[in-house]
Parts: structure tokens; sequence; C-alpha cells
């Protein structure tokens, strides 16, 4: 059963420029997160929020490049694209979102996913497919938002959405996102990321019988300090919290 609810956001006000989300998955594989930092010569360095094994995930580079990812169920692979952790390694790889989105735009990316790129001067999201990647701009507040199914018209691939809340979480992160009054500060989006209406199945996800996976953890990044807040576990009970300032 496909159960991997994550919730995205991109937030670009004056010189202010948040990526966050919540990555929610089965509570056995939080022994298997890791922090992977690389130091690279000739791209930019990498310190992101992985799997033991995966070279390609959630973070941000030392030019200030974040991606984040949401699952997408759709039928139809090609082996003639990019896989998807290789897709956001080559995002963590570029030095700007318009380069890292024009490389996957190039190379396609070989199944069914969201990849959301943002920098200091804001974000795009590429909801890609095994046969065409369609752009999901931010709108006139600076905002985009995702969750775990196609909001762009996608023709011949067939989707299935296999989590209805889906559609609910991406309603709810839209309402509080446009009543931030704040704007896109830290604070404001750790906020919203915590919050629990339609629990188990919320923004911040419990594992109960109703949702068979969890919030396992939070990141907010501030790209324009090229810096990251990482809550492990559900953001209203972590366990741990780590700083990713150390690409300078």
């Amino acid at each position: 059963m496909f159960d991997d609810g994550c919730t995205a956001l991109s937030w670009k006000v004056d010189n202010i420029s948040i990526l966050a989300q919540n990555w929610d998955w089965q509570t056995e594989q939080a022994e298997n997160l890791i922090r992977l930092q690389i130091r690279q010569i000739s791209n930019p360095d990498i310190d992101m929020i992985t799997e033991a094994g995966i070279i390609g995930k959630i973070g941000l580079n030392s030019v200030g490049v974040g991606v984040c990812l949401n699952a997408i169920r759709a039928k139809g692979v090609s082996f003639d694209r990019l896989p998807c952790h290789l897709a956001l390694r080559a995002c963590l790889d570029s030095q700007s979102r318009t380069e890292a989105a024009r490389i996957l735009q190039a190379a396609g990316v070989a199944s069914s996913c969201h990849i959301l790129i943002a920098d200091s001067t804001g974000g795009i999201g590429l909801e890609c497919s095994y046969v065409d990647i369609v752009e999901l701009p931010a709108n006139s507040s600076g905002i985009v938002i995702h969750t775990n199914h196609y909001v762009q018209d996608h023709p011949g691939v067939i989707e299935r959405i296999d989590l209805p809340d889906s559609v609910a979480r991406l309603d709810r992160i839209g309402k509080l996102v446009s009543t931030g009054r704040d704007g896109p500060t830290v604070t404001t989006v750790s906020q919203i990321l915590k919050d629990e209406q339609n629990y188990p199945v919320s923004i911040c996800r419990a594992q109960t019988e109703k949702s068979t996976t969890a919030t396992l953890f939070c990141i907010v990044m501030k790209l324009d300090e090229k810096s990251a807040i990482v809550t492990v576990g559900r953001p209203v009970h972590s366990v741990d919290t780590l700083v990713l300032d150390q690409l300078d």
C-alpha cells in the first residue's frame, strides 16, 4: 500500500525565502535516517537528511539551493530518464533553482513525484511523470505548496490517489499559509508544520490504526541565509534538533 504522505512549501517575500517539508514514512525507517554532509570541488557542498545509501534527498547546498520531495502514485516508468533520487542530487549540485529546473527538464525524471526547488529568489515546483515535467510556479504571494497528488494536468498519465488526505492537507496548508500574518519566518512555518487538524492524517502525521506512517522529520530551510533547522520525529513531540549551517 502507498502511504508516503509528505507536505511541502516554498514561501518567498522580499528578501526572505523559506523552503520546508514534513517527511512522513513508516516509523521503522526512522533509525535509518542520517545527516549527510558532502564536500565537493567542482559543485556546491551539500547538507541533507537522507537514508543510508541514498545520495540525493531533502536538504540544501552551499549556494543556497534547496530541494524537497513529494511522492506521487502514478503508472509508468522511463529507463531513459533520471531516477528520482539522482534528480534530487542534480538539484543539490546546481548553482541556482533555475539551473536545477533546466537540468531536470532536459534530462527528465523516470517516475512520478513532485520536486520542489528553491533558492533566495523563490521556489518552483516540478510535477514529474515518466513522460513529462510540468512546472508549478509560485503564486502572486510567492508561495508554492504541494502534497501527494498531481495538481497540474499530465495528459496520458494514470494517477492513483491512494492517500485521500493528500487533498485535505493541501487545502489545509494553503489556508494556514494565507493567514500567516508574520510572513515567511522560520517560526511561522515551523508552527504550520505542527498542525494536527484531521489527526492522525494531518500535516503533522501520526501512526495509529488509521495511519501506517508518521512524520519522521521536519525541515525548515532559510535559503537567504543558507541554513536549516531539522526537528527529528513529529514536530509536536520532537526527539532531537539539528542545525544545518556549516556550508560556508
